[in-house]
């Protein structure tokens, strides 16, 4: 050996590739691409970044109390019980640190969320992937896949890229017939969007278990991407684990203030609530009128299924689409490669992306 060598599992990751965020040269850009949202951050979260400018030399509050207290207000969470991270991904990749050994096992779905895969293998242990029926999780399929081996069940709900989810009862299935030793994390990075009387994000499941964690971010519908704010809520068998290996100034100051403020301006929660339930709906309706299949989503995005034909193939639409500045997300990385992923953007971009659609499958 003449070099050294990462260990097992790193060299067959196959590394995150983000969505496009570029268009042509002297192209007007619409990024649809990263599912962020059009309203971007609340003025009081702008305002409260640009106030800890006043002190960059000092180290961020290790523990992040301020942000987990404002957290635990408001979703009635002790703050005991959360961590805060640079955005869910960390904590994820914290969990697999925490509970995956080389040769151990961990479940996700068909088409769930890259950084699973990536997690597990960083870890030297073995992805098993569950099929999803009509792109959506199958509590069963997932149990299928439990061996004596298995450590973790990620589970997207939403799931993203395909923006479907399971009801809060097949969840409770799912984790009543895991073994106890089995972590399940329920991913609900989306969370603020769904609009079902049969969804949780899994905060009653948390607290009854000792085995169930929910990771949930700032980056979606707080419009806080570029500061990287995570959290997650679990019991304190997992919570004092991942307080034992994060970084001990994880989270930045600005990030604590900004996230802190974010959580607290109701009305701009609500009105990116609002905005999604109106586009989302009109968006679906105006892609399925063209004649292209969407996955019915509860999210802030659609995922879009293209015709094999010649001329109306998914990788054709997209380069129409780039060409035109409209960047949306192509998702041959999660195992569909005639289909775009669009993020739910303001009217415009909207009312943009269907009309040049519309001229692309026009096309002789």
């Amino acid at each position: 050996m003449n070099k050294p060598l990462p260990k097992t599992g790193v060299m067959d990751i196959a590394a995150y590739v983000p969505g496009r965020s570029t268009a042509p040269a002297g192209v007007k850009l619409v990024k649809l691409s990263s599912n962020e949202t059009p309203l971007g951050p609340a003025e009081s979260a702008k305002a409260a970044f640009v106030h800890t400018a006043q002190k960059l030399e000092d180290y961020p509050d290790g523990q992040a109390t301020e942000l987990r207290q404002a957290i635990g207000l408001k979703h009635g969470l002790n703050p005991d019980n959360i961590v805060c991270g640079a955005g869910s991904d960390e904590l994820l990749s914290l969990l697999a640190n925490c509970y995956l050994s080389p040769g151990d096992e961990a479940i996700y779905s068909q088409h769930g969320f890259l950084v699973y895969k990536i997690a597990i293998l960083a870890n030297g242990a073995v992805p098993v992937v569950a099929p999803e029926v009509d792109h959506t999780a199958s509590v069963d399929a997932i149990l299928e896949c439990v061996t004596s081996k298995t450590r973790i069940v990620f589970l997207a709900n939403p799931n993203n890229p395909t923006g479907t989810y399971i009801p809060i009862d097949e969840v409770r299935r799912l984790h009543a017939e895991l073994p106890k030793h089995v972590v399940l994390v329920l991913d609900a990075a989306y969370a603020e969007y769904v609009r079902r009387n049969d969804y949780e994000a899994g905060i009653e499941l948390v607290s009854s278990s000792s085995n169930v964690v929910m990771t949930r971010t700032f980056s979606k519908i707080y419009g806080l991407a570029a500061l990287r704010i995570g959290w997650c809520y679990g019991p304190a068998n997992i919570i004092d684990a991942l307080n034992r290996i994060r970084g001990p100034f994880n989270v930045s100051a600005a990030a604590i203030a900004a996230g802190t403020a974010a959580i607290e301006d109701h009305s701009h929660l609500e009105n990116a609530i609002r905005h999604n339930d109106a586009w989302l709906a009109w968006t679906s309706k105006a892609l399925n009128d063209l004649g292209l299949t969407v996955t019915p989503s509860v999210a802030n995005f659609v995922l879009v299924h293209f015709p094999e034909t010649k001329g109306k193939t998914a990788q054709e639409a997209d380069e129409y689409l780039v060409q035109r500045g409209f960047v949306l997300r192509a998702v041959g990385a999660y195992g569909l490669p005639n289909a775009l992923r669009m993020t739910i953007g303001n009217e415009e971009a909207n009312r943009g992306v269907v009309a040049a659609l519309s001229e692309f499958l026009d096309q002789s």
